[in-house]
């Protein structure tokens, strides 16, 4: 089963069901368990939802257990202060008794320029990046220099760039926030994976375990953009088990729309883990 970017957005569209509590489903494909950043994407819109007159301007979440796309998820929100220009919630995620995540959420009312940096104009394009087969109907993905993120052979720097293109771009601002959020969890692992022989995503939940456990999102104004956006990840840590990646997401004029951060799992499994792991608790 494939996913559709308006089948995505529609989830994101989390609903309410009391007061500061919302509940959303998931749309995993075939898969048992969901991205992380989709439960991000999700508490996005109901920080957004809760605190309506101010536009979310930062995300941070940690994701200490294991969304399944079999249930329904829960999104509890405390607002801890919505002041004339600021405002911070905290987003609880849980399905069930147990609580899977939190997201610290920072909304606010932006303000005219004092100063303002220029953009950046991209060295790629999309014409010259090589086409990924990352299914998603309504959604084009292009990668610079790589043809496949998951191999273990391909050796290089530890970063991706990554041009993604939507058919649909949401009038909403949340969603749009939304939509930019939920990418920013597929290729970073892979990113870091890039800059080391012999080890690739290919062989991730077999003989390795990976998985992000924390991403922060800054979105900066306006977040719109019309047209291909580029992923830009550069991995600049990895050890002890867990990796650093941050990032940037551009428009083909290079106007910065946001930046990124994750840190992610990355440790080995001996022989009785894989044979103990089902194929349905697999990520």
């Amino acid at each position: 089963m494939t996913s559709s970017v308006e089948g995505m957005l529609a989830v994101f569209d989390v609903t309410p069901v009391g007061e500061h509590r919302y509940v959303g489903t998931s749309d995993a494909g075939d898969r048992d368990l969901i991205d992380a950043s989709q439960y991000l994407a999700q508490a996005i819109v109901t920080a957004a939802k809760s605190v309506p007159a101010k536009t979310v301007r930062r995300a941070s979440g940690v994701f200490s257990r294991p969304v399944r796309a079999d249930s329904d998820i829960d999104f509890t929100v405390e607002i801890r202060h919505d002041g004339r220009l600021f405002a911070s919630v905290i987003v609880t995620v849980s399905q069930g008794e147990r609580a899977c995540a939190t997201v610290t959420v920072l909304l606010d009312v932006p303000s005219a320029d004092v100063i303002r940096h220029r953009a950046v104009v991209p060295t790629s394009t999309p014409a010259e990046a090589i086409e990924c087969v990352m299914p998603m109907t309504g959604r084009q993905l292009r990668l610079v220099g790589i043809a496949d993120p998951n191999d273990p052979d391909h050796v290089g720097d530890p970063r991706i760039d990554a041009w993604l293109h939507y058919e649909e771009v949401p009038e909403r601002a949340d969603l749009r926030r939304a939509l930019l959020a939920h990418f920013t969890g597929h290729l970073s692992i892979s990113a870091t994976m890039c800059g080391h022989a012999g080890i690739g995503t290919a062989m991730s939940h077999r003989t390795v375990s990976t998985a992000p456990m924390a991403i922060e999102v800054s979105f900066h104004e306006p977040v719109d953009w019309d047209g291909w956006l580029l992923y830009e990840h550069e991995s600049t840590f990895v050890g002890a088990g867990m990796s650093y990646v941050r990032g940037q997401i551009r428009t083909e004029t290079g106007e910065l729309v946001a930046s990124f951060t994750q840190d992610a799992m990355i440790r080995p499994l001996d022989d009785a883990q894989v044979q103990a792991l089902a194929e349905r608790s697999r990520l």
